[in-house]
């Protein structure tokens, strides 16, 4: 007997035979699901990204499925996608450096900034981890719209992110941004842009990456050198997004993507339930809290 249950959004993602044992979908997304599991048990770091910095600082496992990139006080490292998107779901598997890592800064974000490039009004959509030296980890949010910031929020993570990976995840639809960590929503910035809320649009890609973040990210305190090099390990790199054809960008909202589905415009009463047991246990710092007058969309009911 095969007891089924619907997919997640991790399910989706999850290696094929996970996929055949545990839950269902409808056919169609079925049939697409099953390609791209099949891809993300095959994908490799070539084919869907590239490194953009510190190349001495990158190293390869297991034929590319796994990369790690490194920080001494010579360089970083950093790597992007290949191609922009303009909707999706984009998730990385991540396991922080393990030291006394004050200071440094492992990062996971979409960006329509060009590498190189400086001035131009951009979005972003963050998930920075700040290293510590013994204290919980902290996971710090931010987004920009039309280079709109300010807007960050901190968490103390649950568990310690050194020692295994974890999925960290962003759902972008023209409804709303959720960042995930694990299948747990930690945040949600809705689509209010019909209130004056400005939203991320631009064409982004995918990047990561590990650098120096002292003095704002150490509290003031220098990074201990002597503990270098601090690692980040990276796994999974199939992309669930679309790119537009042609200047359309209205395509990459069509629901025959799955994450433009009606039950991804709004968390589900689960969801809901989870994300505010999150805020509550483990929410820091809420720029709304702050600087709640900037922002318009600090006004505005859920």
């Amino acid at each position: 007997m095969i007891i089924s249950k619907r997919c997640t959004l991790f399910d989706i993602m999850a290696p094929l035979p996970k996929q055949l044992n545990f839950c269902f979908v409808p056919l169609f997304v079925a049939l697409v699901t099953i390609i791209f599991a099949t891809k993300a048990a095959e994908v490799s770091f070539q084919q869907n990204y590239k490194v953009i910095w510190g190349n001495h600082h990158v190293f390869f496992r297991d034929r590319g499925r796994q990369v790690q990139l490194s920080i001494d006080k010579a360089s970083g490292a950093g790597f992007k996608s290949k191609l922009d998107y303009d909707s999706g779901f984009f998730q990385m598997r991540i396991k922080m450096p393990n030291k006394d890592s004050r200071g440094v800064v492992t990062a996971f974000y979409l960006t329509s900034t060009v590498y190189g490039h400086v001035g131009e009004k951009h979005d972003e959509v963050d998930f920075e981890f700040l290293g510590n030296n013994g204290e919980p980890y902290m996971l710090q949010t931010n987004l920009f719209a039309n280079d709109e910031g300010g807007r960050e929020q901190r968490l103390s993570l649950w568990f310690d992110p050194t020692i295994d990976f974890h999925n960290y995840g962003i759902l972008w639809n023209q409804y709303q941004i959720v960042f995930y960590v694990d299948e747990i929503p930690i945040r949600v910035f809705k689509n209010n842009s019909n209130m004056g809320v400005s939203f991320p649009s631009k064409q982004m890609h995918i990047t990561a990456s590990i650098w120096n973040g002292e003095p704002w990210a150490s509290n003031g305190k220098n990074i201990n050198w002597r503990q270098a090099p601090f690692s980040a390990q990276f796994q999974h790199f199939n992309i669930h997004g679309c790119q537009t054809q042609n200047s359309n960008k209205e395509a990459c909202y069509s629901s025959h993507l799955w994450w433009n589905d009606q039950k991804h415009w709004a968390l589900n009463p689960q969801q809901q339930r989870a994300y505010q047991d999150v805020r509550k246990k483990h929410l820091l710092y809420d720029y709304c809290s702050d600087r709640g007058h900037l922002h318009k969309e600090c006004q505005i009911s859920d």
